[in-house]
């Protein structure tokens, strides 16, 4: 009889483990769908306005993973695992987990993350971004291309802290991983250092942040960024300066954003300006944007975006949105591209 009841009692701790183990830890399935029909044109001479059913015009359609486990003393273990892929095809992005993948430690002190992880300068990108880095005309077209910013970093580690009287601090090296000796020659280690702070306060936001990559022996890669918001009521003004200047001569490359949102009832409008410019040959392009959302609920939304951009007689500036870009061909400087889009937003 006493060996059933410590049988019973012991089958009820096992079943009771994988509820305890719930009570600790928890993993949200989440995601983005979005499609729009755009009509783009590069400017280009002789180019043609082409009709595009794209995915990411607002936001880039995405699914993920994230969760955490307590480990108890106010230690957090946290993870995210975030893919991309185009809604009109299906394709996925060239890297599984290329939006995001990190593993790491939350506590009293900050967040430390492991992987792929978003750059310190991304942070104040973001927060200042009138378009909120969606629609043609959002400041996403400073970062990717050569010669830009940099917007995420691989083989990272990266420590955000808790806000202190409104103020976070955010540091990151990403190792380049290159062999020795480098190849080519010419290639630095192409690790990348990065820092940035921020202060909130009420409706006012200000960051600065500040990237050093070692792309080449001859010199380093800096990029800068500076950012500031202001909500007041149903408005909200933003703005900000992105700046990368690699290893050489006239090769830097600066953009400014600035621009406002209002926000009444299921409506929000957008407006903003951009102005583009590189060094070299005294390059400018620049573009004005409008755009306006609709809330059918609180996860699913309808949008409209117009966007235009004029370009000296040397700039090649372009047009992006969350996952597109119109953008004339580098052999057609001084055209000047523009991009209407209206679509449907669902977020799960």
């Amino acid at each position: 009889m006493q060996f059933k009841s410590r049988a019973i009692a012991a089958i009820a701790v096992l079943a009771a483990a994988p509820l305890l183990a719930t009570a600790q830890s928890n993993v949200t399935i989440y995601g983005v769908l979005d499609a729009a029909l755009s009509k783009e044109d590069t400017g280009a001479p002789n180019g043609k306005k082409t009709l595009q059913l794209n995915s990411g015009n607002q936001s880039s359609s995405r699914f993920g993973f994230r969760g955490t486990e307590d480990l108890g003393g106010g230690l957090k273990a946290i993870y995210n695992l975030e893919a991309g892929y185009a809604l009109d095809t299906g394709v996925g992005d060239a890297a599984l987990f290329g939006r995001r993948s990190v593993v790491g430690l939350e506590s009293a002190y900050g967040t430390l993350t492991i992987g792929r992880e978003y750059s310190p300068i991304a942070a104040i990108a973001a927060a200042s971004d009138p378009f909120g880095q969606g629609f043609y005309g959002s400041n996403l077209s400073a970062f990717g291309a050569t010669g830009r910013l940099t917007r995420r970093l691989s083989n990272s580690v990266n420590y955000k802290s808790n806000p202190y009287s409104g103020f976070s601090l955010l540091a990151a090296y990403a190792a380049g991983e290159q062999s020795s000796p480098a190849v080519p020659v010419t290639a630095d280690s192409l690790n990348l250092r990065g820092i940035a702070g921020q202060y909130t306060n009420g409706g006012l936001y200000v960051g600065l942040g500040n990237h050093e990559y070692n792309r080449l022996l001859a010199g380093k890669d800096k990029e800068t960024a500076f950012g500031a918001a202001y909500k007041f009521g149903d408005f909200e003004v933003k703005g900000g300066y992105l700046a990368a200047d690699p290893t050489g001569a006239n090769n830097k490359f600066e953009q400014i954003n600035i621009g406002a949102t209002y926000t009444m009832a299921a409506n929000k409008f957008f407006v903003t300006y951009q102005q583009n410019k590189v060094e070299l040959n005294n390059a400018k392009g620049n573009a004005v944007a409008l755009a306006y959302t609709y809330n059918l609920s609180k996860r699913t939304n309808l949008y409209a975006s117009y966007a235009k951009l004029d370009n000296n007689n040397a700039g090649v500036f372009g047009l992006n949105s969350s996952s597109t870009n119109v953008t004339p061909p580098t052999t057609a400087p001084g055209s000047d591209p523009s991009a209407l889009s209206v679509g449907v937003r669902h977020a799960f």
